[in-house]
């Protein structure tokens, strides 16, 4: 197991800078997921830390020990790709054993390492198996077992559960947690889809147009996003954003007035035009006597879910989605006039022109490194 570290490294190809300027510092043994859009630079960090691509400025450290220039080979990575890249040709026990007769490993120690990594993904009746004559599930439980046998330093996944149908991605990120518990491997992880990111990360890394937006527990990314891009790309659905003015910690738009908790705002005196953001789960139906962000909203579509319903509202022009309890939102219906509730703890503010974050949870002023008014 190793620590990785990124300082200040860039990637251009021809003229179009894909990297811009990235500093992570992963610890020994955590699992911490790159997330982004499609095109954010995510997969292109990973394949420096691979070797696969080598940065245009900057230095990657692997324990310690700077990987600028160094082959992949000679890094004690193991990567699993989204494509699988198994050997058509060859069985399940040969896919897994062929990395480790290239480093000339005896056929016995080979052996015992690919028994074991196959008991761990329970894969043992696939061995004799060419990979034609599984699913997409199996084959990427072989790729895993392929990089596993290596026993790494660093564990490398580009977007592995890609492929697979929703049902065997939930499976697969049972099996990719169980087994990072169990072994303890420096792991990056690489996707897109933040149901991934928020249940397997120990950290997250929300990448933007080549530079990290926010690293940190996925819950505080949720809860105290550092600028309005990292709220709405986490979240499913999405915050409710509304623009308007803040003065004296009451922020007022369209159909809304918002009273805003004075001890998360970074500037107290903060007044001018801002962005509201507000949580599906914290909008409230008024079943009593609450004043604090009472809203009146009109019902437009119902999507019951099960054990919660998604209420589509109309709040003055602007759109709003919330989720209610299904015991919450019975007997209501489309065209019903309601009253909702914010608490001012739940209203999130971001700067009108750059998009970050006025609010902040307490102590981050100093974890974040930035000066009041704003996270960099």
């Amino acid at each position: 197991m190793a620590s990785v570290s990124l300082q200040g490294v860039y990637k251009s190809f021809g003229d179009v800078e894909v990297v811009r300027g990235v500093d992570l510092e992963i610890a020994d043994g955590e699992f911490l997921v790159l997330v982004g859009a499609s095109g954010c630079g995510k997969s292109t960090l990973l394949r420096m830390l691979a070797g696969l691509e080598e940065p245009t400025r900057g230095e990657l450290a692997i324990a310690g020990e700077t990987m600028n220039g160094v082959k992949p080979r000679d890094r004690d990575i193991a990567m699993v790709f989204q494509s699988y890249a198994l050997y058509p040709h060859m069985s399940v026990r040969e896919n897994m054993a062929f990395g480790l007769k290239v480093r000339g490993l005896e056929p016995a120690a080979i052996d015992a390492a690919v028994e074991q990594a196959a008991r761990l993904l329970d894969i043992e009746h696939l061995l004799d198996r060419l990979p034609k004559q599984m699913s997409g599930g199996q084959r990427q439980r072989v790729a895993m077992g392929r990089a596993l046998v290596r026993r790494p330093k660093v564990f490398l996944f580009d977007e592995p559960l890609s492929n697979l149908d929703a049902a065997l991605r939930t499976q697969m990120r049972v099996e990719l947690k169980r087994l990072h518990q169990q072994l303890g491997v420096t792991t990056v992880y690489v996707t897109h889809d933040q149901v991934e990111a928020m249940t397997l990360a120990d950290r997250i890394a929300l990448m933007n147009r080549g530079v990290v937006e926010q690293v940190g527990a996925p819950r505080t990314l949720y809860d105290w996003p550092a600028t309005r891009y990292v709220a709405s790309f986490l979240g499913s659905p999405g915050m409710n954003f509304v623009s308007g003015s803040l003065e004296a910690c009451v922020f007022q738009g369209p159909g809304c007035r918002l009273p805003v908790a004075e001890h998360i705002l970074w500037d107290k005196t903060a007044r001018g035009e801002v962005v509201a953001g507000v949580r599906p789960h914290a909008i409230h139906l008024v079943r009593g006597d609450e004043q604090h962000g009472r809203v009146d909203a009109t019902v437009e579509v119902l999507e019951p879910m099960g054990w919660e319903t998604h209420a589509h509202l109309r709040v003055g022009d602007e759109a709003w989605i919330a989720r209610f309890d299904a015991s919450e939102a019975a007997g209501l219906q489309p065209g019903d006039e309601v009253a909702v509730y914010i608490e001012p703890t739940d209203v999130r503010l971001f700067d009108a022109s750059s998009g970050k974050a006025l609010t902040h949870r307490l102590g981050d002023k100093e974890r974040w490194g930035v000066a009041a008014g704003g996270a960099s």
